[in-house]
């Protein structure tokens, strides 16, 4: 047996009209003339099989069955206002402007962009892979809507800190176990300053009283591991995207962990980029457990 099935625009005529006190008034609202909407209520009673409404005086009242339809009709004109709201949110041209810190964009990138497509395929993300002092200028001119990048102790109004992550020294398998006062200075391969990692790699090594200089600078952390590969000299790093072939030097100072925080440009994300900042929290959770 086929069930029964509201029409919709019926529903919300009888809900309009109940809530101006007017069906006259509904009309107008929604576009139709009296008439027409007399015929829907018409339908509208011959298809529940009772009145729904009665005179009253100058205004309408609701039978007991004309109640529970109006609680039911407003259930199914919100849910389906939110299903279309929702559909035509995913499909509304739009641009995402992201910015990653070059060990997350490596690391983290492709997982995050093939969740966000399948959720909004025809919004346009531009990707910025830069440092972390690029990264936080570019917040501020609101040139990204998110960006994730280390915790410097840059205050920002909208930033939201995710985690932390555990600083290494980090050098090639030939690298010796461990430095003492006194022996040569440790080759330190860095980015150029500023840079959170290389001041906290000067500033452990300075309390210690390890010797060291500067042996390689890069903008770029490929350039730094490749440069530890070669057995230029150490670095400071987290494991996030570590290569395979680099090790973890245990015998030089200890050091704190480093905090990573997700910057947006304002609290009113538009649906979408809210969506990439919730991947990419997810994103970090899951790897970084």
């Amino acid at each position: 047996m086929r069930r029964p099935v509201f029409d919709l625009d019926v529903l919300r005529t009888f809900v309009t009209g109940v809530e101006l006190n007017s069906f006259a008034k509904a009309a107008g609202r929604l576009g139709r003339s009296t008439s027409a909407v007399s015929a829907q209520l018409k339908k509208l009673e011959e298809q529940i099989g009772t009145p729904v409404l009665l005179k009253s005086g100058r205004g309408l009242a609701l039978t007991p069955m004309g109640e529970s339809l109006l609680t039911h009709a407003r259930r199914l004109l919100e849910l389906n206002d939110s299903i279309f709201q929702t559909l035509n949110e995913h499909q509304t041209p739009e641009t995402v402007r992201l910015g990653l810190q070059e060990d997350f964009g490596e690391h983290f990138l492709s997982d995050i962009l093939r969740r966000f497509a399948m959720s909004y395929p025809l919004v346009n993300l531009e990707v910025r892979i830069a440092r972390n002092a690029q990264l936080l200028a570019l917040m501020d001119s609101d040139g990204l809507d998110l960006a994730l990048a280390w915790d410097t102790g840059q205050p920002s109004a909208c930033a939201t800190r995710l985690g932390e992550a555990q600083m290494h020294w980090i050098g090639s398998r030939d690298t010796p176990a461990r430095y003492m006062p006194g022996d040569a200075p440790l080759p330190l391969i860095l980015f150029d300053a500023p840079c959170v990692m290389r001041s906290a790699a000067i500033k452990a090594l300075d309390e210690a009283k390890i010797a060291w200089r500067i042996a390689l600078t890069s903008p770029g952390v490929g350039g730094i591991w490749a440069a530890v590969a070669a057995g230029l000299g150490v670095t400071l790093r987290t494991r996030i995207g570590l290569p395979s072939h680099l090790a973890i030097i245990r015998g030089l100072p200890a050091v704190p962990t480093l905090g990573y925080v997700l910057h947006a440009v304002n609290e009113h994300l538009t649906p979408a980029a809210r969506l990439l900042a919730e991947l990419i929290e997810t994103s970090l959770q899951e790897q970084m457990s």
